[in-house]
């Protein structure tokens, strides 16, 4: 039985291999190297769950990184539940031992061991950076020897490649420590500054190189240990332009209705006719009246397409969770999730990095507010030290400033994901392969 190693290396195409990667093309040139056929949306827990299960989104559930909890009358995104997930996940039909290493959905996981991010939030409303594992004695074991995890450089304006070098770096311990079968590592770097900036530029070489410097020290450790790695992405990063604002055309319409409190206006789903669930460009439209609201929404710009009722299993989306109908964003655009009209009704944590919060995505909470965000951080910082009440309201909405997104299938597929192999011996014939196809693979090689 062999022992595999998968490192998903988020926003990793075909065309990023080459002299900036030099670790990745060493393996591709010595295995295989091919794209990758991803999901739609082509986003983080959509993609990873079609990878660990073998199916598309409208068997597994997971039709986005959020959605409408109907029975809960909520748009909750970035649930961490792995009992969200509806079909059966790959080590669960194999009986492989499996470390889960901040891979999506590891609370509550059946994998024999794993670890996620986990922030710590204060009675008085501070968040401090923390994780989880099982075993719980995982925790104390990487803590001790990696330091504390980078919260805030795994996502927000100060998210770099120090995030993804702990999670490199820990990984590899927690591996030794748990001998699992199968490994599952993710690496986030890519995503930041292509959202931040786009797909090419002055900044590509350098984070293609931080992020091959990072895979290079599993590489090593696997080396070392005589274990097996395939390298997948979940999605390419496409250059944007434009922000769509379905929310604010449906309020126009007075399909979308607001509720005020003290913290400004909120989204109020219940007694809305339709909103939209914004997810970079793919959004889910819950409707209680699905002709009207196509008419709305028909012709409007920046939508390629809308799927609706059965339409949506064209694109693998057709499930109840899933929006009545289903935008997707023409090339170029995203959709933003903003639903106020007015600057001074916006909620509180409008300016914030609130993942939690926000009815939906929003890519500017990698930017501080060129309008002094920094400075409004570093006073908060100060107030948080002193043991004072504080609100990081250090976020851009200026749409304009986000220069890259995914969601939609790629113009090309050396665009899209990627999959390498150590192994030459695993390519198919055509070299065609489908994110379906990853769970059969795993088996294959841990049978070998």
């Amino acid at each position: 039985m062999s022992k595999l190693i998968v490192i998903n290396c988020v926003g990793l195409t075909p065309r990023h291999i080459g002299p900036d990667t030099p670790r990745l093309k060493t393996l591709a040139d010595s295995g295989f190297c091919a794209p990758l056929h991803g999901v739609t949306p082509a986003v983080t827990t959509t993609a990873q769950t079609t990878m660990l299960t073998g199916v598309l989104p409208q068997e597994h559930g997971i039709v986005g990184n959020g959605w409408y909890f109907r029975d809960l009358g909520e748009v909750l995104l970035w649930r961490q539940s792995e009992k969200l997930v509806q079909a059966p996940l790959l080590w669960e039909t194999q009986n492989i031992t499996t470390l889960k290493y901040f891979w999506w959905y590891a609370m509550n996981s059946s994998a024999d061991s794993f670890v996620t991010p986990r922030p710590a939030y204060h009675a008085d409303g501070a968040k401090s950076p923390d994780f989880y594992s099982h075993p719980a004695t995982l925790k104390k074991i990487v803590q001790e020897k990696h330091g504390p995890f980078p919260l805030f450089q795994f996502w927000g304006p100060t998210a770099n490649i120090q995030s993804t070098n702990w999670i490199a770096e820990s990984f590899c311990t927690a591996h030794a420590e748990t001998q699992p079968q199968l490994g599952l590592c993710y690496l986030p770097h890519l995503d930041y500054d292509l959202q931040r900036f786009g797909p090419d530029g002055e900044h590509l070489a350098r984070n293609l190189a931080e992020l091959d410097t990072a895979v290079g020290k599993i590489l090593d450790y696997a080396t070392a240990q005589n274990l097996k790695v395939l390298i997948v992405s979940e999605y390419g990063i496409e250059r944007v332009d434009t922000a769509i604002f379905l929310n604010k055309h449906l309020r126009k319409h007075n399909l979308l209705s607001v509720t005020h409190n003290a913290t400004g206006e909120l989204l109020d789903p219940g007694t809305s006719t339709a909103f939209a669930v914004c997810d970079h460009q793919i959004a889910h439209i819950y409707t209680t009246d699905t002709e009207r609201t196509l008419a709305c929404l028909k012709n409007h710009p920046g939508i390629d397409r809308l799927y609706v009722g059965n339409e949506r299993a064209e694109i693998g989306l057709n499930h109840e969770r899933s929006g009545e109908i289903i935008a997707i964003a023409k090339q170029g655009c995203w959709f933003a999730y903003d639903y106020w009209l007015e600057d001074t009704e916006k909620p509180d944590f409008a300016h914030l990095v609130e993942i939690h919060k926000k009815p939906g995505y929003d890519p500017r909470e990698l930017f501080f507010d060129p309008k002094g965000g920094k400075k409004r951080a570093a006073i908060a910082l100060l107030r948080k030290k002193l043991g004072l009440r504080y609100r990081m309201n250090a976020i851009s909405l200026d749409p304009s400033l986000v220069q890259g997104s995914h969601g939609r299938p790629p113009a090309h597929p050396n665009d899209g994901p990627i999959l390498i192999g150590s192994q030459a011996e695993w390519a198919t014939t055509d070299q065609t392969w489908d994110m379906r196809d990853i769970p059969s693979l795993i088996q294959k090689i841990c049978e070998q």
